[in-house]
């Protein structure tokens, strides 16, 4: 993939006539963000009549509709500069278009029939100029992007048995054809893999939610859909196969509720049983459309749904060849673009409209070890130091994610729920929303004990059927250890049971949990515990000594304490602060094996992001020891990120970061996922390049 710019064009409502059109051109690869519009506003205008009268045509549309946006010659002149630049570095211009809150009625305009206003072409179908709606949304969940090989599709064909009994807007409703969907939908998955629920009472609300959860990146869903009432509604089933006309608002909340939703939504055309003719247009005329920008502001990064009575022949083509592009780079403006380009002789080659909010616009990644050199490969390194016992995993909150949710979640919804009043950027911050929350109720240790029964309250929700009756009433600590057992059973790659079974005479822990203590004893291992000294409490109540831990007896050192003692626990602003003068203070009391570890075994940091409290300050802690300084003379530091879109954009640049925390030492970024890293580590164990230990 090019290197690209993105500009940003949005358009708010001035008055009754006019639209204020701002552009904002943002360059990845330079600090700057310029803003390319005046001090005085331009305004627009857009003759509604005029293009409801040339809807048939979509070239005479769409020279309307480019000679009304771009009727300010300020903003053509803008335009085109950024066009110019883009093209003489070799780059790819993204063209987002964002159309704000007070602008709704503009979303039901064909912006994909834009024409270029220099040469009059169609502007949407290059390569080089990639074209998505954009819009933001007031939820604050990161998105996870998927290997490439991990992609799943779920795909959903709702064709209730009693469909022809309605005829909402004196539209006749008619079944589909559920065969030829399936088939339609599967072939333009190409290597996907696919789960189908399709009709018979399968393609009711709660299974496809229920289906989702188990992380489907792609939700292909077909079925009815029309306007009542001027909102648009679903025609799902019931278990029996009935009709639930659900109204779009229901479906999107759901969605919202989410903790794990797909990236990409797919709002598919569907066709009638019977209306074989390739020149036969979808039954749902456009209406799941609407639903894009709802879906886009509950939290689904992408949205492609169809804007029109488009023919069927034009969605097998148009589907097919993206996601035969979408499996190429994983970048799904580019595929949406090339896939436009493949129908363009077809008159309604403009219907597909994508809604999209990923700033790098991927939905996958090519996971494993980030360098500019083909060759460049840490694994053997790394196996080496694991089979020689000097490497020392240090666990960080996206080791345990999977399980209790991240810790951007649970700030944003403690956030929304305590009425956090600092600026958005702040309310993913756990630290200083916990921060508040303390000085806010007068109480120091009340977002730890409110941690306690938020935690023990999502454990509840997420594994309802999964845990007996009797288990309901358990404490944190029994539920924690019962689904964490749930999960290794369940999971080979289980990120636990795989240290577990590792060579590893110490490991550290930023997390609060006993998982990995339960893991190493599952294993067959008896682990030894020691807390840091952090602070009077731990000294008062825990014994402090050295240890002389092997991976039988392994020693296993929380650094941030436990969340069943809110006292041992490092949560707050203020808590990391005295974290770092009490690591510092008390250095003697740290155990020998610690400091040595920390200087003279290979670190391999696993489920952090660069920018999270916990990250900066165990690095800070690290540095802090006179040993850590002889970390710039050890070459075999392993460090995994989790890509989060839009956080951290170039491995490289993120390498020399923590170079820079690191004052010089040799760092080997791992590009990818907890899960990714587990799943290339296990294959690599049972390959027989490191004995398990049990």
């Amino acid at each position: 993939m090019r290197a690209w710019v993105d500009l940003e064009l949005s358009l708010h409502r001035r008055d009754a006539e006019n639209y204020v059109v701002e552009m904002r051109l943002d360059d990845p690869q330079s600090d700057t963000d310029i803003r390319l519009s005046r001090k005085e506003p331009a305004l627009v205008q857009f003759d509604l009549e005029k293009l409801r009268s040339a809807a048939s045509d979509a070239a005479v549309y769409g020279k309307e509709l480019s000679q009304c946006l771009f009727a300010a010659p300020a903003l053509q002149t803008a335009f085109g500069q950024s066009r110019t630049a883009a093209q003489s570095q070799d780059r790819v211009l993204r063209l987002r278009l964002l159309i704000g809150p007070s602008a709704p009625e503009l979303h039901s305009l064909r912006w994909e029939t834009l024409r270029d206003p220099q040469d009059g072409n169609p502007l949407v179908i290059s390569e080089s100029l990639l074209f998505s709606r954009y819009l933001s949304s007031l939820d604050w969940q990161p998105v996870r992007r998927k290997a490439r090989g991990a992609l799943r599709a779920l795909v959903v064909v709702a064709n209730p048995t009693d469909v022809s009994d309605y005829q909402p807007g004196e539209r006749a409703l008619a079944p589909l054809d559920v065969a030829g969907e399936l088939e339609r939908a599967r072939r333009g998955l190409g290597t996907i893999p696919v789960t189908a629920l399709a009709s018979g009472g399968s393609a009711t609300l709660n299974n496809m939610m229920a289906h989702v959860r188990d992380g489907y990146d792609i939700l292909y869903l077909v079925g009815h859909g029309a306007f009542v009432q001027g909102t648009p509604h679903l025609w799902l089933e019931d278990e029996q196969g009935a009709s639930v006309v659900t109204p779009g608002s229901a479906f999107t909340a759901t969605i919202r509720e989410l903790r794990q939703r797909p990236t990409l939504v797919v709002l598919a055309s569907c066709q009638s049983a019977g209306s074989g003719s390739s020149e036969a247009s979808s039954a749902d005329g456009g209406v799941l459309a609407a639903l894009g920008p709802s879906l886009a502001e509950a939290g689904i990064p992408a949205v492609l749904a169809m804007q029109g009575s488009i023919t069927m022949q034009t969605v097998a083509d148009y589907m097919a060849v993206f996601f035969q592009e979408l499996q190429r780079d994983g970048q799904i403006d580019r595929a949406v673009a090339v896939a436009r380009g493949a129908v363009r002789k077809r008159s309604d080659w403009w219907m597909p409209v994508l809604f999209m909010r990923l700033k790098s616009g991927s939905i996958w990644y090519v996971p494993g070890f980030a360098s500019d050199r083909p060759d460049f490969d840490r694994w053997p390194a790394l196996l080496r130091h694991i089979r020689r016992k000097r490497c020392t995993p240090i666990l960080g909150p996206g080791i345990t994610e999977h399980l209790l949710g991240s810790h951007r979640e649970i700030a944003r919804r403690w956030a929304e729920t305590f009425d956090f009043p600092l600026e958005p950027h702040a309310r993913d911050d756990l630290p200083q929303v916990s921060q508040y929350l303390a000085v806010k109720q007068c109480e120091r240790l009340f977002p730890h004990e409110e941690l306690q029964d938020y935690l023990r309250k999502e454990v509840l929700r997420q594994y309802d059927d999964d845990l007996p009756e009797a288990m309901h009433q358990a404490s944190l600590g029994t539920l924690l250890e019962a689904v964490g057992k749930l999960h290794r059973e369940r999971s080979p790659v289980e990120p636990h049971q795989v240290l577990a079974r590792l060579p590893f005479p110490t490991l550290i822990t930023t997390n609060m949990d006993r998982l990995m203590e339960q893991a190493l004893a599952a294993a067959g291992k008896k682990p030894q515990v020691i807390f840091c000294p952090w602070n009077t409490y731990i000294e008062r109540n825990y014994e402090m000594r050295d240890a002389d831990p092997d991976v039988d007896h392994p020693l296993v050192y929380p650094l941030f304490g436990r969340i069943e003692e809110p006292e041992t626990m490092v949560l707050t602003e203020d808590d990391h602060f005295d974290f770092l003068i009490g690591v510092t203070n008390n250095r003697d009391l740290i155990p020998g094996v610690i400091r040595r570890a920390l200087a003279d075994t290979a670190l391999l940091f696993l489920g952090f992001e660069i920018d999270d409290w916990n990250f900066r300050v165990l690095f800070r802690s690290i540095m802090n020891q006179e040993s850590g300084r002889r970390l710039q003379d050890y070459t075999h530091i392993a460090v995994q990120i989790d890509p989060e879109d839009g956080l951290v954009l170039d491995a490289e640049g993120a390498r020399e970061y923590l170079e820079s925390y690191f004052q010089g030492a040799s760092i080997s970024i791992y590009w990818g996922s907890v899960e990714d890293f587990m799943r290339d580590l296990h294959e690599r164990i049972e390959a027989g390049s490191v004995a398990p230990t049990a």
